[in-house]
């Protein structure tokens, strides 16, 4: 009696090239355009930083001057992000959970620092707190000065930051059901125990990754700090003016030093974005 042949398996073994050569063209121009707008700008960057001789990169990178813009651009914009990551938190909360006259128009006017030019936003900031604005006039007589200082910068960075946490927390909000709140009432909670214990969990990948993209946000502003600041070494010159300086100047090789040493942060502060969303992702789950 004729032996059958055991049936053979059947490997599950997908060739990632062949998947690849299926979506030949999607795959190529999405190659083709990341190359062109991403890869070539920033090795054109890295390679002329790289003419420099390590110890005159190092002596750029870490010049007083360079040292001071480093601490008014992070430190600032820290500060920043942290701020909107607590009144981000209370607008989003008001904007899902109450209703109010005008509520779609403030809605819409958090928007308002994507579609508002930066330099116009600048314009409209120092002129709203220099000393003979509206806020700025009310703040001079109690010494303090807005625009034109390190203060006006922090401004303009929540300012354009805003946004970013607002816009983060809104969706996981409109997930979040009210009757967990009311379960947890009803079980003898205050509200401080159930914002802390079964609010604000839930919320916390989500705040800090709108945290994260507001001060990468704010590193990178430069059009509304140029016009409300003052943009003086060791006083509130940021980063990215003082490259513009750099270039005005003629010295390039420093401006793409100090471009360079903004490009390692902000990968840095993108790896970090990542992996609190890869935090959030696993928290859900």
């Amino acid at each position: 009696m004729a032996v059958s042949a055991p049936p053979q398996k059947t490997s599950v073994w997908k060739n990632p090239f062949r998947q690849i050569s299926g979506m030949s063209w999607p795959w190529r121009i999405t190659l083709g355009y990341l190359t062109i707008m991403l890869l070539l700008p920033v090795s054109a960057l890295l390679l002329k930083a790289s003419t420099e001789k390590p110890i005159d990169f190092w002596r750029i990178a870490t010049s007083p001057v360079a040292l001071a813009t480093y601490d008014v651009t992070f430190i600032t914009a820290l500060i920043a992000a942290l701020l909107n990551g607590v009144f981000g938190v209370l607008i989003a909360w008001v904007l899902v959970r109450y209703e109010f006259p005008f509520k779609r128009l403030i809605d819409a006017a958090i928007d308002l620092p994507f579609a508002l030019p930066t330099s116009v936003a600048g314009l409209t900031l120092a002129t709203v707190y220099s000393e003979n604005g509206w806020i700025g006039s009310l703040l001079a007589p109690l010494g303090i000065k807005v625009a034109f200082t390190r203060l006006g910068v922090g401004v303009a960075m929540v300012f354009i930051s805003l946004p970013f946490v607002v816009r983060t927390l809104q969706p996981v909000l409109q997930e979040m059901e009210p009757e967990i709140e009311e379960a947890a009432w009803s079980l003898g909670a205050s509200k401080f125990q159930t914002f802390w214990r079964v609010v604000l969990p839930p919320l916390m990948p989500a705040i800090l990754t709108g945290v994260a993209l507001g001060f990468a946000r704010a590193v990178g502003e430069y059009g509304s700090i140029v016009i409300v600041a003052a943009n003086i070494p060791f006083k509130d010159l940021i980063a990215s003016v003082l490259i513009i300086q750099r270039l005005e100047q003629y010295d390039y090789s420093g401006a793409t030093v100090i471009g360079t040493v903004l490009l390692i942060i902000s990968l840095l502060v993108l790896i970090v974005i990542n992996l609190l969303q890869a935090w959030g992702r696993r928290y859900e789950l």
